[in-house]
Order: C-alpha cells, then sequence, then structure tokens
C-alpha cells in the first residue's frame, strides 16, 4: 500500500474512541410507500472519532505530534479498534498460490455473513493450525498473507490480534486551547481503507 506508515495510534487515545462499521446504502421511496434499497458497499469500511479518546494534554501533544507526523490524510497507519482485534478460529482464504493463503474473519448473523480481509496481524499473534495442530508458516505483517513451506492437506485456521488500516480524514486539527491543561477539539475522524 502506498503511503502508509507503519506505526500504530496510540493505544490509550484509541481506547477511548468512538466508531465502528459503515455501509453505504441508498435508500429510494417510491410514492406507494414502498422502498429500493441500493448497497453501494459489498464490504463495510470502519469509521472512528478519537476526539472522545483525548484526556489530558499530555495526549493531545501525542495526537498532534502523530497527525504531523502522518501529514493529515496523507499517510495511512494502522488503529486498534479495542471493540474487533481478535479472531479465533478462522479459516484462511485461499489464493491462486497454494502456499500462500490470506487471514480473514468472518461475521456471521443468521443465513447472512462477511468475510472482512485482514491486512494488518499485530506482530507475533498469528498462530495457524491445520487439523488442529499448530503449523510454522511466515506471515507478512502488511498484507495478511500467511505462507507455507509445503502446501496445507487440510483448510488452516488461525488465531490472531488484528490492527485496522486507516488515515485521518481530515488535513486540518481543530484544537482550541481553554487553558493549559484543557484543550478542545470537536472531532477527529479517522476512516478504514480499502486494500
Amino acid at each position: 500500500m502506498t503511503g502508509f506508515h507503519d506505526v500504530r495510534f496510540p493505544d490509550a487515545i484509541a481506547r477511548g474512541a468512538i466508531g465502528g462499521p459503515e455501509f453505504s446504502t441508498d435508500v429510494i421511496a417510491v410514492a406507494s410507500g414502498y422502498e429500493q434499497r441500493n448497497v453501494n458497499w459489498s464490504a463495510a469500511r470502519a469509521k472512528f472519532d478519537i476526539s472522545t479518546g483525548i484526556r489530558t494534554r499530555e495526549q493531545m501533544a501525542e495526537v498532534i505530534a502523530f497527525f504531523r507526523a502522518r501529514r493529515g490524510r496523507a499517510y495511512g497507519f494502522r488503529f486498534r479498534d479495542w471493540n474487533d482485534f481478535e479472531a479465533t478460529g478462522e479459516a484462511l482464504a485461499s489464493t491462486a498460490d497454494p502456499l500462500v493463503w490470506q487471514l480473514r474473519k468472518q461475521y456471521a448473523s443468521g443465513p447472512s455473513s462477511e468475510q472482512r480481509t485482514i491486512t494488518k496481524p499485530g506482530s507475533g499473534t498469528v498462530v495457524v493450525r491445520v487439523d488442529g495442530d499448530p503449523v510454522a508458516v511466515t506471515v507478512d505483517h502488511l498484507t495478511g498473507l500467511v505462507t507455507f513451506s509445503t502446501a496445507p492437506v487440510a483448510q488452516p485456521y488461525a488465531d490472531f490480534a488484528f490492527d485496522v488500516p486507516v488515515r485521518f480524514d481530515t488535513d486540518h486539527l481543530p484544537v482550541t486551547a481553554v487553558a493549559y491543561h484543557i484543550q478542545q477539539v470537536s472531532s477527529i475522524q479517522l476512516v478504514e481503507l480499502r486494500v
């Protein structure tokens, strides 16, 4: 991914952020009262507001430094969504190469499900199993691709922690210094990057 810094947004601030998955759906109501719904995105895209996680002057300084280092919207980075950052027993997705598999997470409810491609697994968190036994693999922490030395004989599964690739959704950081230890910021939005 071009324009991506492989650094994670500060965890202490991320824990206080609000946000989650977002879809894009057009709803058109016709004269009879019925409606037509057009789904624009096949997969969710996460959106977060980190301003709610800033509690101290030091944290505000950390956000300003992080924002400047990413040059606003110019560079993406890792963000830990503390409401959804772990996966257990998830089936890996096959690729054209029988030695290379993709990490993913399934969200199922009733007859429907969404397969989320995981591209930013946490370093040292990926445990891959074939037939219930752990196997040695190489994990690319920038793509979520898992490489086996020999093709697995059965469906591989993995446990892992992961981050969300995001970017700031603004090039301006509107901070008001109310007092020495009190800053106000209305909103600092982050949006998930599609990889």
